[in-house]
């Protein structure tokens, strides 16, 4: 995943600094606020070369019309063998995967796989263990707790990620991503030949914003950045961890580009 810590492209804020920024921004653009306090993040490991793939799209889909859940989808290219090379897959996203079956110890690695809240793996066509594990990982110390704000101004957007509200909590990996929020596919060979599938939320680019120490912090990120065609939202997401060892969610926001 591409890495991009403070520098003239994403640049940190003090906080009085913000605070007159945003008062700045609010007089020459419109700021549209992200959605706030999300209850999960659903990450859902795809690949259009999977015959057991399409159910797991579908409650993708149905999951990001919530918004207190912010539902991914990163399409894997390990079975682009098969027959079919998948057109939105990224090896970065597989890479993730594995990096979280290696923080869990074990060797679930598959398709459709959901990730849940960092922590918990489940079926992706099975939408009773998505709901189930989403209640479960909330449980979790530090997850989901750590307010995050995401607004747009002009040609860029604003981050910020509040004090951490748990004493245990104090260290995270501040990550966006421009996602595509429904692509449809024709696939012409492999196991779904024949199919028009409808991806969502499908993440486009990850780029690592900096380092939340448990004090808020603010950055902000050139729109130029996120942006290729089809890209029309952004998510940032706090993980506990790295990008090798990626642990608990703490907190997420979601924004339309459009």
């Amino acid at each position: 995943m591409t890495t991009m810590t403070a520098s003239p492209l994403i640049s940190r804020w003090s906080g009085a600094l913000w605070s007159g920024a945003l008062g700045i921004c609010a007089i020459v653009a419109v700021i549209r606020p992200a959605h706030a306090d999300p209850r999960a993040v659903v990450e859902l490991f795809t690949s259009q070369g999977c015959s057991s793939c399409p159910p797991a799209d579908k409650i993708i889909g149905d999951l990001s019309s919530d918004p207190s859940i912010i539902a991914l989808s990163m399409p894997i290219d390990y079975w682009d063998y098969l027959g079919w090379k998948d057109t939105l897959a990224d090896s970065r996203f597989s890479a993730r995967q594995r990096a979280y079956s290696r923080m869990r110890g074990d060797r679930e690695v598959y398709t459709p796989q959901v990730v849940v809240n960092g922590s918990t793996h489940v079926i992706g066509s099975d939408r009773a263990g998505i709901e189930n594990a989403i209640g479960k990982t909330d449980k979790g110390i530090g997850v989901m707790s750590v307010p995050v704000t995401m607004s747009l101004s002009g040609k860029q957007i604003n981050v910020s990620v509040a004090a951490s509200k748990e004493p245990a909590v104090s260290h995270g990996e501040v990550w966006i991503c421009s996602i595509s929020k429904s692509v449809p596919i024709s696939i012409a060979k492999g196991e779904n030949r024949g199919q028009q599938i409808t991806y969502h939320n499908v993440v486009r680019n990850l780029l690592k914003v900096g380092d939340w120490t448990g004090r808020p912090e603010s950055w902000t990120v050139p729109i130029e950045n996120l942006t290729r065609d089809g890209v029309d939202g952004a998510v940032v997401y706090v993980q506990d961890g790295s990008r090798e060892r990626p642990g608990p969610m703490l907190g997420a926001a979601y924004t339309s580009l459009h």
